[in-house]
């Protein structure tokens, strides 16, 4: 077995609890830098997650580590297998096309609902956002954009008042994380991604759900359009 220290992926784990392991929340917090590892791709689909080896990098006991992994399982971010351990839970093409299904129709209905109780304070708050993406498209810079695109969907479901289809669109979120590079990256994505929420702020704005669901919607299928052109090498 290799030794936690020898392993890339385990060396880079420390970064995720730059406080240490918060007292009382020992549970919590190897959970939180599991996931985020995981989210990031250090922690790489199908990777082994040994007890033993995440106890020694992250300087705790096994007992902690083993819950963490257990609550990653139920999360559907790691995978239990029988008498061999847990692993990173794996990615197929068929998975990636499965997500974007269900993100179509989730992001559709959030639209949909944000529209039909409009918000000026969440309104002002999606235009804002949009303004921090056009300064990070700007400046050029990648990962800022990709933070600022996941704040703007969170806001758009929080605009939605609902707590489960929120629930559900974060562990969606956390699934889109772990997928290889972003498709902001595509040639000419972020200024039809910038375009594309504009419209939808309009149509909520306007209290058209109908149109802000479609919207929605189309906006994922190109989403996921371009998802499948990047796994494929377009």
């Amino acid at each position: 077995m290799t030794d936690a220290s020898e392993n890339p992926s385990y060396r880079q784990l420390q970064k995720y609890l730059p406080g240490g392991v918060l007292r009382g929340r020992t549970t919590e917090s190897i959970t939180d830098a599991l996931r985020e590892a995981i989210l990031d791709g250090v922690m790489q689909p199908s990777a082994w997650l040994r007890e033993d080896e995440l106890a020694a990098a992250f300087k705790v006991s096994r007992t902690p580590v083993r819950e963490a992994l257990r609550r990653l399982a139920d999360e559907g971010l790691a995978v239990k297998t029988a008498n061999h351990g847990t692993v990173v839970a794996p990615l197929s093409l068929e998975d990636i096309l499965a997500l974007y299904v269900v993100r179509e129709n989730l992001e559709g209905l959030t639209a949909r609902l944000a529209a039909s109780r409009p918000n000026q304070e969440v309104i002002g708050q999606l235009r804002a956002i949009g303004k921090q993406m056009q300064a990070a498209a700007d400046a050029g810079d990648q990962a800022r954009l990709s933070k600022i695109n996941r704040d703007w969907h969170r806001a758009l479901r929080e605009g939605a008042g609902n707590t489960y289809l929120d629930r559900f669109l974060g562990q969606v979120e956390h699934a889109v994380r772990r997928l290889p590079k972003t498709t902001l990256a595509h040639p000419g994505r972020i200024d039809e991604v910038i375009a594309e929420h504009e419209q939808m702020v309009v149509a909520i704005e306007a209290s058209d759900a109908e149109t802000a669901e479609r919207l929605a919607r189309a906006h994922m299928r190109r989403a996921r359009e371009i998802r499948i052109a990047v796994l494929l090498g377009g």
